[in-house]
């Protein structure tokens, strides 16, 4: 870092720096954690689901895969229009926007209306989560944006902590309730929930420090100051700055089909993993159901335990060498799992996986900001997520259909994991090459 941006960075005090994390963070967590639990609703609900719709798990493999369509054609467009408009509106809009779709879908009645809702929700839901790691480089400068990347991917295993619990509620007592079937119940609350939140944003996210009405006109001018100093030193180092660069850059093509691979490793998981423990545990019907749905709670709680303690000796480390060891880990549990015969061994090697795979999300993120900033961050940062996305379309699908070939989620697996460990290959060597552009930032 040049004198000039850590003499700027250290003008800002560390108490500002908390009060910044304690009024952003929870609201852009909150609204990825309803996110990811919409979107991964449909592992929750497999089993009801697919009886009730006569669905193969091909078929639902399909329809899970279906929502990354949208979302990957939508997201560049979507975070150069947060650039424009602002992130409080942009964000607001998309939420409420896939809360419609969301609920709408409790009315699906075949496989054919299940694919339109889970098309319609990948481009209402477009550019949510790019958006957010956009934003984040609103606020917070290269030393404090590891640790706040690691408290928004926090929020991928707490929105499972909380979705599994919840489903299972719903799964047990929505008929009675509502007077509807349990998975649609599900679908029509968690809805309701995402328009809620996006209402929270509306009101009370800020789009720029300067627009925070909690921070003085010092704090204000800090922040900002520190933000502006440290992108002159990005271009100054050879960042790319515009839209065409970002998006024909080699570089970032490379870092896309790693996140892609990373990625890849985590949403047939979360789409899955109910159907796989039930599967093993020879659990049928409505108990298994729910018991199974609150059985794959336990790796993602793991991984909240991983994710904080890796974060606190990552930061010491070349961001390459922070997303590789957790990634190495990620693709050893999942072939450990493939050798698994009882539920107990199974959901060991399953929190090895999620918990490495987690705790390698945040520290990948740092690789991109070295090199991107201004409209090619917007850009560049949409076109990695939404190329990774595509693997929320292909992992399910492909999981689903190995599964149905061969009658067991082994080779699925083991599939995932030579993906995984192809992604290490990448990272190994274009990461390493990203951070040799300056070498203070690695």
């Amino acid at each position: 870092m040049s004198s000039t941006a850590a003499t700027t960075q250290t003008s800002v005090a560390p108490q500002t720096w908390r009060k910044v994390s304690l009024r952003i963070t929870p609201l852009i967590g909150l609204a990825y954690v309803v996110s990811f639990t919409d979107r991964a609703n449909l592992g929750y609900i497999a089993a009801p689901m697919s009886r009730d719709l006569h669905l193969t798990k091909s078929q639902l493999g399909l329809a899970a895969g279906l929502f990354f369509i949208g979302y990957v054609l939508v997201e560049v467009p979507s975070n150069m229009l947060l650039r424009r408009f602002g992130a409080r509106i942009w964000i607001a809009r998309i939420m409420i926007t896939w809360g419609l779709v969301t609920a709408a879908t409790a009315t699906v009645d075949s496989e054919a209306t299940l694919y339109v809702a889970r098309l319609l929700l990948g481009f209402a839901e477009a550019g949510l989560g790019a958006g957010i790691l956009l934003y984040i480089t609103y606020w917070f400068p290269r030393r404090q944006r590891s640790w706040a990347l690691s408290l928004f991917i926090l929020m991928t295993p707490a929105s499972a902590i909380i979705g599994s619990p919840l489903a299972a509620a719903v799964l047990k007592w929505g008929e009675q309730v509502l007077g509807i079937t349990g998975w649609r119940a599900l679908f029509l609350i968690e809805g309701a929930l995402t328009v809620v939140v996006s209402i929270l944003i509306f009101s009370f996210l800020p789009d720029r420090p300067s627009d925070a009405r909690w921070l003085d006109d010092r704090e204000k001018a800090g922040i900002e100051n520190t933000l502006a100093a440290e992108a002159a030193e990005h271009r100054a180092n050879g960042a790319l700055t515009g839209l065409r660069e970002a998006l024909t850059s080699g570089r970032v093509w490379a870092m896309a089909v790693t996140w892609f691979a990373i990625a890849f490793g985590l949403y047939p998981l979360a789409y899955f993993l109910p159907t796989m423990i039930a599967s093993i545990t020879h659990s049928i019907g409505p108990a298994g159901d729910v018991s199974s749905v609150l059985l794959s709670a336990i790796p993602w709680a793991v991984s909240v335990v991983a994710l904080l303690t890796w974060a606190h000796f990552a930061g010491r480390k070349t961001a390459v060498t922070a997303t590789a060891v957790p990634l190495a880990c990620g693709a050893a549990g999942l072939v450990l799992a493939t050798f698994t015969s009882s539920g107990v061994p199974f959901v060991l090697a399953v929190c090895l996986s999620v918990a490495g795979i987690i705790s390698a999300m945040p520290q990948f993120w740092r690789i991109p900001a070295i090199g991107l900033t201004g409209a090619a961050a917007a850009s560049g940062i949409a076109l990695i997520n939404s190329v990774s996305n595509l693997s929320g379309f292909v992992g399910p699908y492909i999981t689903g259909a190995i599964a149905d070939a061969t009658g067991s989620f082994s080779y699925a697996l083991l599939t995932i994991a030579i993906i995984m460990l192809a992604a290490m290959a990448v990272l190994l060597t274009t990461g390493r090459r990203i951070e040799r552009l300056d070498g203070s930032r690695s």
